[in-house]
């Protein structure tokens, strides 16, 4: 069996993933589920999400609406305790470079510098907001994670982007130079956050029942580095699929 925690599991806070693995793990073991000893971080995250002993993993709602639903079963999510938030829920923050505009229309048909089209966070939520403002972010730069989508916006290849509030965080925390060279500007409607899911539909009450023992034994160190609330919130399958996804567009669309 293998277990990944990949969504936010920067170098800076890999040993306190490794400290709530190493919970979970233990309490599964007391109920005779075969845990391994640690998380795995080498293949990528298609292969973890798809792979067929796959005990525990986290996965962007995107991927999972749109291709994961039918194929593994759904724990829940993690609280992260953002603020005017509901439990288990995230939304993204607008950043720009400090001293630019600070309205979202003025970035109609500026450069929109995204992770992924492939992402809730960067890259659904964002269009689905702008798209109720009345446009679309049609001039694009594929970065390829929410870090250097910022930095981006920082060296003029892009003038906006869409980041993750808790990877957000993370920036603040751990790229303090990125950070600062930015403003949030606006933000997005919380949609249901990272959903933990298995390959064993037969496990779900046990490893959510592991889950939330161990966030209640995780040293406050921990927890606080890794912004987590003590809650497993059980959100259900159709939270997730409720939420619309935008269409694919080139990364050379023209503006309209």
């Amino acid at each position: 069996m293998i277990a990944g925690l990949p969504m936010y599991d920067w170098p800076e806070v890999a040993s306190s993933h490794d400290a709530l693995w190493s919970l979970i793990a233990k309490r599964l073991r007391d109920e005779g589920i075969d845990a391994p000893d640690r998380l795995t971080r080498e293949p990528g995250l298609w292969q973890l999400w798809t792979a067929p002993d796959l005990l525990l993993g986290q996965v962007c709602g995107l991927p999972f609406r749109e291709k994961l639903a039918d194929k593994v079963s759904l724990i829940g999510a993690l609280d992260y305790g953002l603020p005017d938030t509901p439990p288990g829920h995230y939304h993204s923050v607008f950043v720009t470079r400090r001293g630019d505009a600070t309205t979202l229309s003025d970035y109609a048909r500026r450069t929109f510098a995204f992770n992924g089209q492939d992402s809730q966070s960067g890259w659904a939520a964002a269009q689905n907001y702008v798209t109720n403002l009345g446009f679309r972010f049609n001039r694009l730069l594929h970065t390829g994670a929410h870090v250097l989508s910022a930095k981006a916006v920082t060296e003029k290849s892009a003038d906006i982007a869409c980041i993750d509030a808790i990877t957000w965080r993370l920036i603040e925390a751990h790229r303090p130079e990125i950070a600062r060279a930015c403003q949030v500007i606006s933000r997005t409607d919380p949609t249901p956050g990272q959903a933990l899911i298995t390959a064993f539909a037969g496990h779900v009450s046990v490893i959510a029942g592991a889950i939330t023992d161990a966030l209640a034994a995780l040293p406050d160190a921990d927890a606080s580095a890794l912004g987590l609330t003590r809650d497993l919130i059980p959100l259900k399958r159709e939270a997730y699929l409720a939420v619309p996804t935008p269409g694919l567009l080139s990364q050379d669309a023209p503006a309209a």
